[in-house]
């Protein structure tokens, strides 16, 4: 058996979407931007699109601009925040995906803006206390929050209209990666006193390469990147049409399906928890699993054990691929950011299981027989 529990690093693509973006790449090959016929084809194509994701976040079609991904989205947010908005203090935390925390630490090295993080609670989550406390202390800036709605790695959420209301109050800026929670989550950025929303379709069961940033219209900043008119003038380049169009339909079906996944996936989770934590001694579930978390990724922490730098190496040689963290950082040796800002065990290995809507109870308890059989009492030989 082939198991695939790593869907918060990226998802299958839907076929449903498949079929849709193969008839575009055959009929739809006009240029967005040329007037003639078969350029308006495809634009037309684009603004439908654009409209199915603004319905969706129930904001206007000119709130929305798509990109190659969450990371562009992030980096757009962060740098026009600054650039064109004159913040000049942002507030973030240390387990922010990296798109998010290596932009803020280069603004910041650039001399451009003071960048304080928020300090991180023994379960996970992002403590608002302090977060009041930092707006407080820098009342005189023009203060950025960016905080994600959900961690990619433990799941933790935050209370978007909470931070929302917080920032609001302060009058800061509010931008949040839904790379995680899009097309698992209603979001409705409007509500929340969102100003900046990242998401990516591959997330959702779409295709990869293909994003969108939400800007609320009352937000005014200019083009990151330069060139054309494309994106209304917002994002210069030939528009990635398939893309588009497959990130549209892949977000309709997930949130029409969104209920069942939910269910379905909360299930596995329990599952898996009962299971591991009844039959491996050691086993601790990292972040808030019971709280206020995303039901996607389950991170776990195993027991000292002599193959234990090898545990994910093992998986995958037992049909089961899983991740030690955000696939974002998989060529690193220096361990999840994440889990050291909790100050997790280092002794122990941790791997991130998420799971999507085309795995099986069935893949769960293979996965889980594969990890009790190397962690059976006979293979332990704990290292000093």
């Amino acid at each position: 058996m082939k198991v695939y529990l790593d869907n918060a690093a990226t998802t299958p693509v839907d076929e449903r979407v498949i079929e849709l973006m193969t008839k575009v790449l055959k009929e739809n090959y006009g240029n967005p931007s040329s007037i003639h016929a078969h350029g308006r084809k495809s634009r037309t194509l684009i603004e439908k699109s654009r409209k199915k994701v603004a319905a969706a976040l129930g904001v206007t079609p000119g709130e929305i601009l798509f990109t190659s991904g969450g990371t562009e989205a992030d980096n757009m947010a962060l740098q026009c925040a600054v650039k064109d908005l004159g913040c000049n203090h942002i507030i973030t935390s240390p387990i922010e995906h990296h798109a998010v925390l290596y932009t803020a630490e280069r603004l910041a090295q650039e001399g451009s803006v003071h960048l304080s993080l928020v300090n991180i609670l023994p379960n996970g989550h992002v403590d608002i206390a302090h977060l009041r406390q930092l707006l407080e202390e820098h009342k005189d800036k023009t203060s950025l929050v960016s905080l994600m709605h959900a961690n990619n790695e433990i799941g933790n959420m935050i209370d978007l209209k909470e931070v929302g209301g917080i920032c609001e109050e302060f009058k800061a800026y509010f931008h949040t990666d839904t790379v995680q929670t899009i097309g698992h989550w209603d979001i409705k950025p409007k509500e929340c006193g969102v100003h900046f929303l990242a998401a990516s379709a591959h997330k959702f069961n779409g295709p990869k390469g293909i994003g969108f940033i939400y800007v609320d219209e009352n937000v005014q900043v200019k083009p990151m990147i330069l060139g054309g008119s494309q994106e209304r003038n917002m994002r210069g380049g030939t528009e990635n049409l398939v893309g588009i169009v497959g990130l549209a339909k892949s977000l309709e079906i997930s949130l029409a399906e969104m209920g069942e996944m939910k269910e379905r996936i909360l299930g596995f989770r329990k599952r898996m928890i009962e299971r591991l934590t009844s039959e491996i001694e050691g086993v601790v579930v990292n972040g808030d699993y019971n709280g206020k978390t995303n039901y996607i990724p389950l991170n776990i922490s195993f027991p000292a054990h002599k193959d234990g730098e090898m545990l994910l190496f093992n998986l995958d040689i037992a049909g089961v691929s899983a991740s030690g963290g955000s696939a974002c950082s998989s060529g690193s040796n220096i361990g999840s950011h994440v889990l050291r800002a909790l100050n997790a065990d280092s002794s122990k290995s941790s791997i991130r299981f998420s799971f999507g809507k085309y795995n099986t109870m069935e893949e769960v308890d293979f996965t889980v027989d594969r990890l009790v059989e190397i962690f059976s009492p006979s293979k332990k030989e704990v290292t000093a």
